[in-house]
């Protein structure tokens, strides 16, 4: 199986590193021999497997080196220019430690680290209790990523003093008072500190292998025993939980991937980026989980399937939205029927009467292995629901079918693959280019006429990953079917799992982790990669949840979009000529539909407040920019209302996801409607804009 969705923000679970140790000086922590000899190995393989040939020598050292102080301290809040520079003479041998089985400049860099998480501690303690000032002109920059390291402690000082405030506003703007806040947040520096003493030599490992395999590509990763149970339970899709990938990013446990089908999904109150900050068990005691370890806040949120848990959830960090809120999710298993492709027909009205176009909805790419593995020969599958729901009486004579692919991160290849083949006759899907210069043609297995060869449109989004990017890019380039939507997430590669245990290290009572491995890169048939650059949209379309931040073009050391040989295919090319067609027609209706001008102007203006990081320390200049976000958005869900004859509401309290039309979808019905005319013979001319049937029926 692939998952796009495993990113390197995910499989750094590494960064779990933000509940530090006591302000009291700490027992160093010494590399175990079981951490020596599992660098020796997971070096040797990413040097030696890795798709990415990068050779161990002192560049790659010297790389590892800033990457590992980026890793402990992401926003630069700890270290400064001198910590880096003080290991400086170290930076070009952590590749000879790595050979002999020697981790002293990772666990001395980490030494210091805790020491520096100590000082901050105490420093943002007595900041707390010296007075908050909100009426200040200052300002915080939220995003310091890119920012140059502190050039001394005083200079962090008043780094720490302003996001010291800035953190009391956040919670002041949610309501709390000033005595709650300042005991919350002497909680959370204190927390800082005392976590870091409760790191153990693996933790320590993880962090600096992680950063180490980071330099390969962001999708290679040193996973902990604990980390790898953690990933064997998301990969079963078995987890009793909210259904969601988490990772740390900095003291923040950041939201990576909604599981499709979970709980944290189906709500449709949590993105990816979104910042869990605090839990509980009950909805008057929830826990401030800032600075804890990524594990701890894991086996806070795991709980009884049909019991409650309470978030309080941060939005993304990028844009100065800091308004937190208080979701309930209903732990669940998440079972395959959740995740099962559904069906829908929505109706058109044109000059020649109703099109009834198709809608099939896939989440992901899926199989029951087990019950295939077991002889069943009745398991599920995306390919084999795909298939029933188009023979079904409910897409009997529908004019056109939109297969629609947003948030779906991948999944089973195999069934990418094989659900090809529900809409051509036979040929190749992917290509699969291996790092030792090996490359294999994968092709429709069933090499039978396609069960459904009526007019198609794949709609797709920047979630829209790995298996999906496979299926759309195929429907492309056989000129099968019209993509619409946006960029997709651009994750190409292959991954595997390599137990140590298999090199000597470790045993089972003593297990020592897995590495991830990247050994692969897809291409299309064409012979272009589906590497970084994802699947370009025919017809583009503005998605307000759209962020660039979140895909493959926006992780470090992404492996690079190239091309290979294309593939003996034949293109069907029943687009050929119609593609400028139909973009006039949709380009004309994103200028025409107030639903769809709705739906640009909100994904501008929250483009615009990602792009603004910088945030006011004054409480007025907040709560006025907290306004205008808020007045910004309900006019944007009420111009989208209106448009469909729907009452506006008077502000956002209580408003569901399912209560904002999915415009994008039904302009995917538009574009397939006005297809099935061309390919007809006809002229598309739209009737109004939504018929009777689907007024009522939105």
């Amino acid at each position: 199986m692939i998952r796009a969705t495993i990113t390197h923000a995910l499989l750094a679970m590494a960064l779990l590193f933000t509940q530090p140790a006591l302000s009291l000086a700490a027992e160093a922590i010494e590399p175990e021999p079981l951490q020596e000899r599992a660098g020796q190995v997971v070096g040797e393989l990413l040097s030696r497997y890795h798709y990415n040939d990068l050779q161990t020598n002192d560049q790659l050292s010297e790389e590892v080196y800033r990457a590992y102080f980026d890793a402990l301290d992401p926003r630069r809040f700890y270290f400064t220019a001198a910590d880096l520079e003080a290991f400086a003479d170290r930076s070009d041998r952590l590749d000879d430690e790595i050979r002999t089985g020697r981790l002293d400049t990772a666990y001395a860099i980490f030494e210091r680290y805790r020491q520096r998480v100590n000082e901050r501690s105490d420093h943002a303690l007595d900041v707390l209790g010296s007075g908050l000032d909100f009426n200040s002109a200052e300002t915080l920059e939220l995003d310091r990523s890119d920012v140059d390291w502190a050039g001394s402690s005083e200079e962090l000082d008043e780094l720490w003093r302003k996001r010291v405030v800035n953190d009391a506003l956040t919670q002041k703007l949610n309501g709390r008072e000033v005595e709650e806040i300042k005991a919350s947040l002497a909680g959370r520096y204190k927390r800082l500190s005392r976590t870091l003493s409760q790191y153990t030599a693996e933790d320590v490992f993880q962090v600096f292998m992680t950063a180490w395999a980071g330099e390969f590509d962001p999708h290679s990763s040193y996973m902990s025993p604990r980390t790898s149970e953690n990933f064997d339970i998301n990969m079963r899709l078995s987890l009793e939980g909210i259904g969601a990938l988490l990772s740390n990013e900095g003291e923040f446990v950041e939201i990576v991937e909604l599981i499709a089908g979970g709980p944290a999904e189906t709500s449709g109150q949590l993105k990816a980026g979104d910042r869990i900050v605090g839990v509980g068990q009950e909805p008057n005691d929830i826990q401030d989980v800032v600075g804890w370890r990524l594990a701890d806040v894991v086996d806070l949120i795991r709980g009884p399937k049909g019991s409650e848990v309470h978030l309080r959830i941060l939005p993304s960090a990028r844009g100065s939205d800091s308004r937190e809120r208080v979701i309930t999710l209903t732990r669940n298993t998440i079972e395959l029927e959740e995740q099962a492709a559904r069906a829908e027909v929505r109706e058109v009205e044109r000059e020649e009467g109703l099109e009834r176009i198709g809608v099939i909805e896939i989440p992901a790419f899926y199989a029951d292995f087990g019950a295939a593995n077991a002889g069943d020969e009745d398991y599920r599958s995306t390919t084999r629901d795909v298939s029933e729901l188009l023979a079904s009486e409910a897409l009997a004579d529908i004019d056109g079918l939109v297969i629609d692919l947003r948030g779906n991160a991948g999944g089973s290849l195999e069934e990418a693959v094989r659900m090809t083949g529900l809409f051509i006759d036979q040929g190749p899907v992917v290509q699969v280019h291996r790092s030792n210069g090996r490359r294999e043609v994968l092709t429709d297995p069933a090499a039978e006429p396609a069960i459904y060869d009526g007019p198609l449109g794949v709609l797709v989004d920047g979630r829209s990953a790995s298996a999906s990017e496979i299926f759309a890019a195929a429907m492309q380039d056989y000129g099968r079917g019209v993509v619409m939507g946006d960029q997709t997430f651009g994750k190409g590669t292959v991954q595997t799992l390599v137990g140590l245990e298999r090199f000597g290290v470790g045993d089972e009572q003593t297990p020592s982790g897995r590495l991830k491995l990247t050994i692969a890169k897809f291409y299309r048939i064409n012979g272009e990669s589906t590497q970084l650059e994802g699947v370009t949209p025919d017809l583009e379309m503005p998605y307000p949840q759209a962020s660039d931040s979140m895909g493959e073009r926006a992780a470090d050391n992404a492996l690079p979009w190239d091309t290979i040989r294309s593939a003996d295919y034949v293109r069907i090319g029943r687009l050929d000529g119609l593609i400028n067609t139909l973009r006039r027609h949709h380009q004309q209706r994103l200028r025409l539909d107030p639903a769809l001008q709705a739906v640009a102007g909100e994904a501008s203006r929250l483009e615009a407040e990602r792009d603004r990081t910088r945030v006011s320390l004054n409480e007025a200049e907040r709560r006025a920019e907290i306004d205008a976000a808020e007045a910004a958005r309900l006019a944007a869900v009420n111009a989208q209302l209106t448009a469909y004859g729907r009452e506006p509401l008077d502000s956002l309290d209580g408003l569901e996801p399912d209560m904002v039309p999915d415009v994008l979808l039904d302009e995917a019905v538009e574009v397939v409607a006005d297809l099935a005319e061309l390919q007809a013979g006809g002229t598309p001319r739209m009737v109004g804009r939504l018929s009777p049937v689907q007024a009522a029926a939105r």
